[in-house]
């Protein structure tokens, strides 16, 4: 898998998502609200509209009744089928079969109702007692203005769109309110880690500092191993420290690029971190060019380096290797652990998204190389098979 510009996943950026995920749903839910509701208005409003004009379509069923029982009486008088130009008509017996029509459309007709709209018009159907001509349905039919449809619609749009707005503005107040409880606890957590990372900086510096002056061929050879294991558990310690110092600091603290030797730093962040490897007895191969250089802040090239080889070690197996080549333009580190899978690779740049939860850490140091390589527009390309190990490589442009 290969990560571009990649990022880091931070507590302002959690927020965010939560924020938008929490509207999304909210929207739709209050789309949905509006939109049932539009549905019930609307078919209120054409109904209330049929019921008004049902009242003048009455009018001129009982004229067109009136006209068809005189053409029955005098049908050798008259013959002629009575019309008006105010609506236009049709009759039907009582197979539905039609016998007259000046309906604009009649295909439409549908005899099973009283009043209802089709095609821009309205028609009112009326069930004859007395079958004058033959006839047993009546429909009368005028055109639909559709005024109230374009004044419905309008009341929709203003009224929905207004309770649409006052809502989203609701739901992202309670949004926050529900927000502000967990930022307040992500607060004081992100204080006691700061404090708690400077009370540690102290002491672990000062231990460090005397095993290193501790000449250790003088001592038994059982106070020795003593003093190792503390070396390497002072030196786990202060990884942690270092990290966890970068992610409070690092939008603090400006960067001081410049031109590092990647050669000798590589070379240094492995001398330290062979004491660990140590304890897993993992042995490390290099092959390192020297010369090479890169344009970046050397504290920040370091966290990169030393994450990369912690969690090389961390997730490697006894006995384990760990191979480191450097070349202008790339740095391949290779490891032979647990390895991962396809979909585990996707998260692994998450922030306190750990493998496996035995393996100690926050979940902290592949977001820091993510935040670092962003920033510098370093690409990081991880292989890996479960079980053959990881082999992670960092590429950048010739400097």
């Amino acid at each position: 898998m290969s990560v571009s510009n990649v990022t880091a996943t931070g507590i302002n950026r959690s927020e965010r998502i939560t924020l938008v995920r929490f509207i999304a749903l909210y929207s739709f839910l209050v789309l949905m609200i509006l939109i049932l509701g539009s549905t019930i208005y609307f078919k209120l409003q054409k109904d209330l509209m049929l019921q008004t004009k049902r009242l003048e379509l009455e009018e001129y069923s009982k004229e067109l009744i009136d006209g068809l029982k005189l053409l029955h009486i005098y049908f050798d008088r008259y013959r002629t089928y009575p019309r008006n130009p105010l609506y236009r008509s049709a009759i039907y017996d009582a197979d539905h079969v039609q016998i007259f029509s000046t309906l604009k459309h009649p295909e439409g007709v549908r005899l099973d109702r009283v009043i209802y709209t089709t095609d821009g018009v309205i028609q009112y159907i009326h069930v004859l007692d007395s079958y004058y001509l033959g006839t047993k349905y009546t429909v009368v039919e005028i055109d639909d203005d559709r005024r109230w449809f374009v004044q419905t619609w309008n009341s929709i749009l203003i009224y929905g769109g207004t309770l649409l707005v006052i809502f989203l503005i609701a739901g992202v107040v309670l949004m926050r309110l529900f927000l502000a409880p967990m930022r307040n606890a992500i607060h004081l957590l992100d204080r006691f880690i700061k404090d708690t990372t400077h009370e540690l900086n102290t002491p672990v510096s000062a231990i460090l500092s005397n095993i290193e002056m501790i000449d250790t061929e003088k001592i038994d050879p059982k106070t020795a191993k003593k003093i190792r294991r503390i070396e390497i558990g002072a030196r786990t310690i202060s990884t942690i420290y270092q990290d966890l110092t970068y992610l409070a600091l690092n939008h603090k603290i400006a960067s001081q690029d410049e031109h590092v030797d990647v050669s000798s730093l590589v070379q240094e962040r492995i001398d330290y971190f062979r004491i660990l490897g140590e304890s897993k007895k993992i042995t490390f191969e290099t092959d390192i060019q020297p010369g090479v250089r890169l344009y970046i802040d050397r504290g920040k090239m370091a966290r990169l380096i030393d994450n990369l080889l912690s969690n090389a070690i961390k997730y490697n197996k006894r006995g384990g290797e760990i191979f480191v080549r450097l070349r202008p333009k790339e740095l391949v580190i290779k490891d032979s652990g647990i390895g991962m899978e396809e979909d585990q690779i996707k998260e692994v740049f998450k922030r306190y998204k750990r493998l496996e939860s035995g393996a100690g850490g926050f979940g902290i140091g592949l977001s820091i190389v993510a935040m670092i390589a962003n920033e510098y527009d370093l690409d990081i390309d991880i292989r890996s098979r479960k079980g053959y190990g990881s082999e992670v490589r960092v590429k950048w442009d010739e400097q």
